[in-house]
C-alpha cells in the first residue's frame, strides 16, 4: 500500500489495468455527506446525473456507484472507469458537513483506493489540515496521456457545498439561503429529502435505496411523478390491517414516492362502500399512519373500485370532476396509482368506464389483488392458473382505451415479495406506458 501526501499523484494503469476499483472515505468527529462529481475537460459538472451520492447512487453509464462503506469506511464509490463516456475527464470525491461544525473539528479521516480486496493507496487527513471550511475536495481521479491517475487533494472550501459547486462551474441557487447550495433546484431537493428520510423515517432508508436500484434498471432514476396509494377498507381486509401488513406495504410505496418526488409524501385514498381522502402519508407521520387512518375511517361493507377511481381522477384533474373524458389531457407530471384490494367490486360497469376515461389522462393504475390467484403474462401459463381476480384481469386487457393504462398482479400476502422483487414488479409496465402517454400528448 502506498501512503499519499497532499498533491501527490499516482498512475493507475499498472495497479488497476481494468479500471475497476473502489474509493472509500472515512471520518471521525463530524457527520459528513460524501459525493462524487463527474467533470468535463473544463472542470465543469458534465451532467446533473454525474453527481453521485446516496439519493442518486449510480451514473447513467454505471461507471460510478455509491455504496455503504465497509472495513471502517463510512461510504465508498465503486468505479468502472472504462464505462465512463469520453466527456467525463475527471472524478472528484468530496465531503461536506451535515449540520453544524467546521472541518477543523474533524478528528481523523482518510480516502483510500482498493481493488481485488487489496488496499492500493491511502491519503489521511485531520482537522489540523483545515480551519473554518465546511467542505473539502478529497481526491481526483483524472485522465492523463491516455490513462488514469489519482491525486490526493485535501482542499477545503469556506463556503461549503456552494463553493464546491462554483469550483466545478455549476449554478448555485442563491435563493436557497437556508440550505446548502445545489447544482440545481431539483438536485437540492433530492439532497434535502435524503437527509429528511434519515432523520424522520430511518426505517425507509434501505427501501428508498432499493427503489432507486429498480428505477435505475428501467432508466427512470431521474423520473418524477406523483404517487397515490389507494387502499381497500372492506371488512375482509381486517386481518391484513391488524397484523400490520398494510402498514408495512404502505411504507414501501412511500419509499417509491420518495424516489419519484421530493416532498416526502404520497396521497392516500381509502375505499369500501364510500371513498375517503385522508391527509397524505408523509415521513413525519408514516410510523403509525395506517392504524390512525383506519381509526378515523373504520372498515366498511361493500367494495367499489369505480367510486375510488372517480375520486382520484377528480382530485388530480378537477376540470373533468372524474367524469367522461374523450380527449387527451396533458400534465407536467404523471400520476402512479397503487391500487390494493382483496376482492371484487360491486360497480363493475362504472369501473370499466372510469378506466377508459382515465386512459385520456396521465394516470397509470397498478392493481394488486391480495388472494391465492396468480396472474401470468404468459398466456400459456395463465391457462393453467386459477385467479381470484377475474375482473382485474379483464381490466388489464380492457378494450376501448386510448392507451393501455393499467397493470395487474396478485399476491397471497402484501409481504410475499422481497423489496427488490416488489419494486421490479411495480415497474413491469409503467415505463412502457410512459412512452405511450408521451406519444399521445398526455405528458408535456
Amino acid at each position: 500500500m502506498e501512503t499519499l501526501s497532499k498533491g501527490q499523484r499516482l498512475p493507475l494503469a499498472n495497479l488497476v489495468p481494468d479500471g475497476v476499483l473502489q474509493v472509500g472515505v472515512a471520518a471521525q468527529g463530524l457527520a459528513l455527506d460524501v459525493a462524487c462529481f463527474g467533470l468535463d475537460a473544463s472542470g465543469k459538472l458534465a451532467d446533473e446525473r454525474y453527481m453521485t451520492f446516496f439519493n442518486q447512487p449510480r451514473t447513467p453509464c454505471g461507471g460510478v456507484e455509491a455504496r455503504a462503506g465497509s472495513g471502517g469506511d463510512m461510504a465508498e464509490f465503486a468505479l468502472q472507469l472504462a464505462r465512463l463516456p469520453a466527456g467525463i475527464d475527471r472524478l472528484v470525491v468530496t465531503a461536506s458537513i451535515d449540520g453544524g461544525g467546521v472541518m477543523s473539528q474533524l478528528q481523523a479521516g482518510h480516502v483510500r483506493l482498493q481493488a481485488g480486496g487489496r488496499e492500493l493507496a491511502r491519503f489521511a487527513f485531520a482537522g489540523s489540515d483545515f480551519a473554518q471550511e465546511k467542505a473539502v475536495m478529497l481526491a481526483e481521479i483524472y485522465r492523463k496521456d491516455g490513462g488514469w491517475r489519482c491525486m490526493a487533494v485535501g482542499q477545503g472550501f469556506n463556503g461549503g457545498l456552494d463553493a464546491l459547486v462554483r469550483h466545478f462551474g455549476g449554478e448555485v441557487d442563491q435563493a436557497a439561503s437556508a440550505a446548502p447550495a445545489a447544482v440545481s433546484a431539483v438536485m437540492q431537493a433530492k439532497i434535502n429529502l435524503e437527509k429528511r428520510v434519515e432523520r424522520e423515517a430511518p426505517q425507509l432508508v434501505s427501501l428508498v435505496k432499493q427503489a432507486g436500484v429498480s428505477l435505475q434498471k428501467v432508466g427512470l432514476l431521474d423520473h418524477r411523478a406523483k404517487v397515490c396509494l389507494c387502499l381497500d377498507i372492506s371488512g375482509s381486509m381486517g386481518r391484513l390491517y391488524k397484523e400490520g401488513l398494510v402498514q408495512r406495504f404502505a411504507e414501501r410505496i412511500l419509499a417509491l414516492g420518495c424516489k419519484f418526488d421530493d416532498d416526502g409524501e404520497i396521497d392516500v385514498f381509502l375505499f369500501g362502500k364510500n371513498v375517503h381522502h385522508p391527509a397524505p402519508m408523509a415521513l413525519s407521520n408514516c410510523n403509525t399512519y395506517v392504524g390512525q387512518a383506519i381509526q378515523r375511517h373504520p372498515l366498511e361493507g361493500d367494495t367499489r373500485y369505480g367510486a375510488a377511481m372517480q375520486a382520484i381522477r377528480a382530485f388530480y384533474f378537477p376540470d373533468g370532476a372524474g367524469g367522461e373524458r374523450t380527449r387527451p389531457v396533458a400534465a407536467e407530471l404523471p400520476v402512479y396509482v397503487m391500487f390494493v384490494t382483496d376482492g371484487g367490486t360491486s360497480d363493475q360497469a362504472t369501473t370499466e368506464k372510469q378506466l377508459r376515461w382515465a386512459s385520456h389522462e396521465p394516470i397509470f393504475w397498478q392493481f394488486m389483488g391480495i388472494g391465492k390467484g396468480r396472474k401470468s403474462k404468459s398466456k400459456f401459463l395463465a391457462a393453467f392458473a386459477d385467479s381470484d381476480f377475474p375482473f382485474l384481469e379483464k381490466l388489464d386487457e380492457l378494450q376501448g382505451r386510448l392507451v393501455d393504462n393499467a397493470n395487474y398482479f396478485s399476491v397471497s400476502s402484501p409481504d410475499e415479495h422481497s423489496d427488490a422483487e416488489l419494486y421490479d414488479l411495480l415497474m413491469t409496465e409503467y415505463p412502457g406506458w410512459l412512452k405511450l402517454a408521451r406519444g399521445k400528448g398526455l405528458l408535456r
